[in-house]
This record gives structure tokens, C-alpha cells and sequence, in this order.
């Protein structure tokens, strides 16, 4: 059974001097190949393909039918997905301001009861570690919990060719084997959940009036 994933680019910049080609999008390319080979369909998503407003505004802000053309399809194309890949760097502990600006802009809704997975990269000696503690809670909240196996990539330039490809000189089986370990898990509760919201969709329904939704119940008045 195949899945529909969509991979999330946390890297808004044009290049990653002094390399033309981002080092996100190599390791975006090659989460891209790894997945296609197991049968999956894999879409990308650049920051730099969906233009947003400088003013921070929401898709679920917008009466229906007059959000921006870009945050619509995008938001189709959230919902439509089986499950996520948050592809991110590190600032200052910190999961990619570009990334979580992107994924700021869509409701919970759409990316509940589904798994994501973490791939966090650097060009040190780090591999975006600490900021995948922070995006771990993030994900949670948004709905899509992501799998307890991780894919950390200190000095990404050396194992990645700019196409995704693995580099020359790497063991290729086994980087293969370790970003394989997360993406199984990924693959496994994929198909479960998509196995469940087919049997049971939406158990939990998205609030559609105010945030006073999530409160508990009020208490009684002493007396």
C-alpha cells in the first residue's frame, strides 16, 4: 500500500554559499528518492514555491474560497496527504524559522491523526539535533506525531551529491539503512492511520467557532 507524503523544505535561502544548490534541498532530494523506491508518492515543498503575504495571515483565517491561490492548493494538498516529512536545520536550537512560519499558516486539522518524521541536517558537526527536540513538541500539537526514529545528518555536504544522490566515497548502504530505519516507521504507522481514518474518519472534529473550544468545562460556583 502506498502512501501519499508530502516533504517539507525548511530553507528559504536561494543557495548555501559557497555551493549554488541549497544543502536542504540535497537532503530533501534524497528523502525524496529514498521514498520513491519504496513505492510511495513524494511531493516537495519549497518554501520558495508558495508565496506569502509579508502581513502573517493564515489559510483558516480567510473566508472560504478567498484565501491566496498558493495557500489554498497547498492546504489541499496537506489534507490529501497520508503522511509528512519536516526536512530542517538548526537556528539556535531551534527548528528553521522558514519552516515553521510555512506550516504556521495551515490549521491542525489538516494534518491530524497522520505521522510525520524528522530529518534534521547541518553543515557541522550537530546535524540539527537540538532542534528536532523542540520540533518534536511542534508536531504533536499540529496533529501529526512524528515516529520516534529520527534522521540527524551532521556534515550533510560530504554524504549528499547536490542531486540527493549519496556522494562519492560514503557507504551508501549504510546511510541507506539509517534513514531507512525512520522512514519504515514512517511507512508503518502511515498505513495504519490510513487504514483507521478510513474506518473511522475525523474522531475528534476541528473546532470551527472560537479557541474557547479547547477549554474544559467550567467548574461550579462554590456555595
Amino acid at each position: 500500500m502506498s502512501l501519499n507524503i508530502l516533504v517539507f523544505l525548511g530553507s528559504a535561502r536561494a543557495s548555501t554559499p559557497p555551493n549554488p544548490v541549497r544543502l536542504g534541498l540535497r537532503v530533501a532530494r534524497a528523502c525524496l528518492a529514498h521514498l520513491q523506491q519504496e513505492g510511495h508518492k513524494v511531493t516537495l515543498v519549497d518554501p520558495l514555491d508558495v508565496p506569502l503575504d509579508p502581513v502573517f495571515k493564515p489559510h483558516f483565517s480567510f473566508r472560504k474560497g478567498q484565501a491566496p491561490a498558493a495557500l489554498d492548493a497547498l492546504a489541499q494538498q496537506i489534507a490529501a496527504a497520508d503522511a509528512y516529512v519536516m526536512v530542517s536545520p538548526e537556528y539556535n536550537h531551534s527548528m528553521s524559522p522558514a519552516l515553521a512560519n510555512l506550516l504556521n499558516h495551515f490549521a491542525s486539522s489538516l494534518f491530524a491523526f497522520k505521522p510525520s518524521a524528522i530529518v534534521t541536517y547541518s553543515a557541522g558537526q550537530w546535524g540539527g539535533a537540538r532542534a528536532a527536540m523542540g520540533m518534536r513538541a511542534y508536531l504533536g500539537e499540529l496533529g501529526c506525531l512524528p515516529v520516534s526514529a529520527m534522521v540527524h545528518l551532521a556534515k550533510a555536504q560530504e554524504i549528499f551529491k547536490e542531486d540527493g544522490q549519496y556522494a562519492d566515497g560514503v557507504n551508501a548502504e549504510a546511510w541507506h539503512g539509517f534513514l531507512g530505519r525512520c522512514f519504515t516507521q514512517l511507512d508503518w504507522w502511515g498505513r495504519a492511520a490510513q487504514a483507521q481514518r478510513q474506518r473511522e474518519p475525523s474522531p475528534t472534529p476541528a473546532f470551527r467557532a472560537t479557541p474557547a473550544q479547547r477549554n474544559a468545562p467550567a467548574q461550579a460556583a462554590d456555595g
